[in-house]
């Protein structure tokens, strides 16, 4: 439980760094107004609420989701900006979705499929089956970073850690990394099949919630990374990415960073 709330308290706080990232993605959909639509894999629900806005007060937005603590915030949340109305949340596995056939305009999944450690084609398989022919099926997951200016050969290093190549796991089949997802929509006969990278940047001087949105970014990124660094890395890593060092990168006058999601989408044959 604790892990689950300190995890969650991270999804939190870096929320600042995917909201607009997010928010571009969905217009580039066109999801129609008053349609109704599944969030697969929804966490604390704030994909949830902008897919909401983007449909209207006429549509509904049901998250999916196996974490019930998730479920439970993401529900105290959309009560306090009153858009129960609009949105509703159910518990349950997106390999195994609880729903019928066609129940869906549409079905959008952010930083989940493709991005967890399982074969990605069941749960594709699934959010096919309940959604309409001709409806829209997104993923949409973090694709690449250039969080440490001045210092790439390190930041390459950290990206070859389990960590920084995540989701990716050693013995994979290639064609299931999540940047091979255009394969998946052709093999399950997809439709209408689109791919776009989505980009934004942070720069000094950064506001507090910048400040902490990336603080919480370094350490869900590179979390158990450290270990697989040489020692003369390990060291820089800390140095630079440990918020009590007074080598902190982020507080450099001219900090500047970006990074990019990459969505994949398609439409469900008739």
């Amino acid at each position: 439980m604790a892990e689950t709330e300190s995890y969650l308290q991270r999804l939190l706080a870096a929320s600042p760094l995917q909201e607009q990232i997010h928010s571009s993605a969905i217009r580039a959909l066109h999801l129609p107004a008053g349609s109704r639509g599944l969030d697969a894999g929804c966490g604390i629900g704030l994909q949830a609420m902008q897919l909401a806005e983007t449909v209207g007060s006429a549509g509904h937005v049901i998250g999916l989701d196996s974490s019930p603590e998730f479920l439970h915030y993401a529900e105290e949340n959309v009560r306090t900006y009153d858009l129960s109305k609009q949105i509703s949340f159910k518990k349950g596995d997106v390999r195994d979705l609880p729903f019928e056939d066609d129940t869906f305009d549409w079905a959008w999944s952010a930083s989940c499929i493709g991005y967890a450690p399982i074969d990605p084609l069941p749960p594709m398989k699934e959010l096919i089956r309940v959604v309409k022919p001709a409806g829209i099926v997104a993923i949409i997951a973090w694709s690449s970073e250039q969080l440490l200016p001045g210092y790439p050969l390190l930041e390459a290093r950290l990206s070859a850690t389990a960590a920084g190549i995540a989701p990716y796991v050693h013995g994979m089949d290639p064609r299931r990394h999540f940047l091979r997802a255009l394969d998946w929509y052709r093999e399950l006969g997809m439709e209408e099949i689109k791919a776009q990278v989505f980009a934004d940047s942070v720069y000094a001087p950064l506001s507090e919630e910048k400040r902490r949105a990336l603080i919480s970014l370094f350490a869900m990124r590179w979390e158990g990374a450290e270990s697989e660094l040489a020692p003369d890395d390990r060291e820089e890593f800390r140095r630079l990415c440990s918020p009590d060092s007074p080598d902190f990168i982020l507080n450099l006058p001219d900090y500047y960073a970006f990074f990019t999601y990459s969505m994949f989408w398609g439409e469900v044959p008739g």
